[in-house]
């Protein structure tokens, strides 16, 4: 099948789905795609095991492996997601609330990934399960950051005060581009290319301030490129010209992409309507990449749902699975709870931060995609089962539990 007819079929799903879903008024748009492509993923893989090739379930998973999952994820949508909600930030706020963003998106991911890799590689020599030390704490490096994505889409669905929103929109447009490169250093280590501490730390510096830095350079050029003319159309195109640019550079520059698209997002969002943005290019702009966020996370959430027709999962991997949500949970108490309690003798935290933060720590496709990512070695498909399962409890139970638990713990 080509791209262009797989891409066709993904977009008449996502379409039929989120109607199916409006028309029922079932749940939040972006979850009730995920149960809805989940829910017909079981259905097929039910009638697969009770009357073998009622579906051709071969065919439909071989279909489904052509969307190559990571690769569009992360060298795809990510970077368009990424620009479309770092656009939305007003930076004034994110400023005021730099340290706590900065200490959760960076000392919390290395805090949280740590006891997630400790815990799980204990657990697994208990059991007799071979998951070494590295690989380990591999997993703690993707499972630990919170999805932008799902955070962000999370947030359209749901009131949260306006000082604990900052935060974790700052936190997790940051601690993605955080954790990805973390992952990254980490997976060479485990791999054993002759990373000692010093050049993991190194690696790590490089590929964070070289994308914040790329993301600033490309950011500005584009902002004064827009300053310089008053014509929406080719202003938008170059916003797209922005995105796509950066991320190819970040690739060739080995540094960070997430974060580069992050920064560049919101240099442009902060500094073009004072002065390079006229309102009906405001309109039109900030209009076509909250189209291209909804379209995206409809599309990515779908895909999310169907992916369990591809990842198989033996009954030998549910302690695994068992044991990663709850492991989850707690490390995201322990990274939110340091910095807020350490903060909070200098500054006021609104009431219930720390459960709101903890419970709203979602994780999406970027955890999948970067699982699906690992080399194949012989812990991959343990992992790759402990972060779907991750992924699945924080999207449908924390996310739709999340406003209950805001009107419980915070005070108005």
């Amino acid at each position: 099948m080509s791209q262009f007819e797989l891409v066709a079929i993904l977009l008449i799903l996502t379409a039929s789905f989120s109607w199916v879903n409006l028309w029922l008024s079932f749940l939040p748009h972006t979850i009730g795609l995920l149960v809805m492509g989940l829910g017909a993923s079981l259905v097929v893989i039910g009638a697969e095991a009770a009357m073998p090739g009622l579906f051709n379930y071969e065919g439909l998973a071989a279909l489904l492996r052509q969307v190559h999952f990571q690769q569009t994820v992360l060298e795809g949508m990510l970077a368009f997601l990424l620009f479309a909600g770092a656009l939305h930030v007003d930076v004034v706020s994110l400023r005021s609330r730099a340290l706590t963003i900065g200490t959760m998106a960076s000392l919390g991911v290395v805090v949280s990934t740590a006891i997630i890799g400790c815990v799980v590689w204990a657990a697994a020599d208990l059991l007799g399960v071979a998951i070494s030390l590295p690989w380990a704490l591999v997993f703690g490096a993707l499972i630990s950051p919170t999805d932008p994505v799902a955070v962000l889409a999370t947030l359209k669905e749901v009131k949260v005060p306006e000082d604990l929103k900052i935060v974790m929109t700052g936190e997790t447009l940051f601690n993605d581009g955080v954790g990805v490169v973390l992952f990254a250093v980490l997976v060479h280590a485990a791999l054993g290319d002759g990373f000692g501490a010093f050049e993991v730390g190194k690696m790590f510096v490089v590929e964070a301030l070289g994308g914040a830095a790329l993301g600033c350079v490309t950011g500005y050029v584009a902002y004064r490129a827009m300053r310089a003319i008053d014509d929406y159309s080719i202003e938008v195109m170059i916003s797209l010209a922005l995105v796509v640019g950066t991320y190819a550079i970040a690739s060739r520059l080995v540094v960070s992409g997430p974060l580069a698209v992050v920064v560049a997002g919101l240099l442009v969002g902060s500094r073009g309507p004072r002065d390079a943005l006229s309102e009906e290019t405001q309109r039109y702009l900030f209009g076509f990449w909250t189209l291209i966020d909804e379209m995206l996370n409809s599309v990515l959430f779908l895909l999310i749902g169907l992916e369990v027709l591809v990842l198989r999962f033996e009954p030998a991997f549910g302690w695994l699975m068992a044991l990663a949500v709850p492991l989850v949970l707690v490390a995201r108490l322990v990274a939110v709870s340091g910095p807020v309690l350490l903060l909070g003798l200098f500054r006021k935290f609104e009431s219930g931060t720390i459960p709101v933060l903890t419970w709203g720590g979602l994780r999406g496709g970027i955890s999948v995609a970067l699982a699906l990512s690992l080399p194949e070695v012989a812990e991959k498909s343990e992992l790759l089962a402990a972060t779907y399962a991750v992924v699945l409890f924080t999207l449908i139970v924390q996310g739709l539990s999340l406003r209950a638990v805001i009107k419980r713990v915070v005070r108005r």
